[in-house]
């Protein structure tokens, strides 16, 4: 995979996660535990882009 690709999936990851964390805030209210696992799976796609964020740091550029 190639620097500027991973590039893009790190932001979309962290962003994507981000707001279906936040969609999963909103959603919590209406049903607790679908809130929850929107919150969970974006919070998890978020920390997924922040280590990819490392990873992309280590490698050597194009």
């Amino acid at each position: 995979m190639r620097n500027a690709a991973l590039d893009r999936l790190i932001w979309v990851l962290i962003y994507g996660g981000l707001l279906l964390a936040a969609l999963g805030l909103f959603m919590r209210r209406a049903s607790s535990g679908l809130g929850a696992t929107f919150i969970s799976a974006g919070l998890v796609l978020a920390v997924l882009g922040a280590a990819l964020v490392w990873v992309r740091s280590r490698r050597p550029p194009d």
